[in-house]
């Protein structure tokens, strides 16, 4: 079989630059930069985008479920449950039996949980602001409307309620 493809050594410098519009790379790229950024600023915390995710999450949804916060951060279960179990070791979240199911795991912050967030709130907006931070404001929100967009096409039904189990349940029953 014989492809026409130019080899890393032939020169074609148009290759590499096509590879610098592409969004999927573009989209990787600006991801890692996000995740430093983070990172960075919230250091001292010791704390990474998605374990400040499955907290704010859980804050903001008491009681929510492990599989719930999975789909509501779009992680697998395997690194959502890895997660928690990272977060209740540390002492800022806990687990408990859902009365309704005992196959599910309600969520809840502690109080070091809730005082994390607290801590974290500056430098999680130092992060965001940095990110943002070469863009006007005009094309920030742009971006951010246009990223939502892409996002919620792409994946019918990712934005959804989050809500508690129980909550799930009670208004598919009603």
């Amino acid at each position: 079989m014989n492809r026409t493809t130019a080899s890393p050594s032939s020169g074609n410098a148009s290759q590499p630059l096509a590879l610098y519009k592409r969004l999927g790379f573009l989209l990787r790229r600006a991801h890692q930069l996000s995740v430093g950024i983070f990172e960075e600023e919230c250091r001292s915390l010791s704390l990474t985008p998605p374990q400040w995710g499955v907290l704010t999450i859980v804050q903001s949804v008491p009681g929510t479920d492990q599989t719930s916060l999975a789909r509501a951060l779009g992680f697998d279960k395997v690194t959502t449950m890895r997660l928690v179990r990272s977060l209740e070791e540390r002492g800022l979240l806990q687990r408990a039996q859902s009365m309704l199911d005992k196959r599910q795991h309600e969520l809840a912050l502690t109080e070091a949980g809730h005082r994390m967030l607290t801590e974290a709130a500056l430098p999680v907006e130092l992060a965001h602001k940095r990110l943002l931070s070469p863009l006007t404001e005009t094309e920030q929100a742009q971006l951010i409307h246009l990223l939502g967009k892409l996002g919620s096409k792409l994946t019918p039904g990712a934005r959804v309620i989050y809500e508690p189990l129980h909550l799930q349940k009670a208004r598919k029953r009603g």
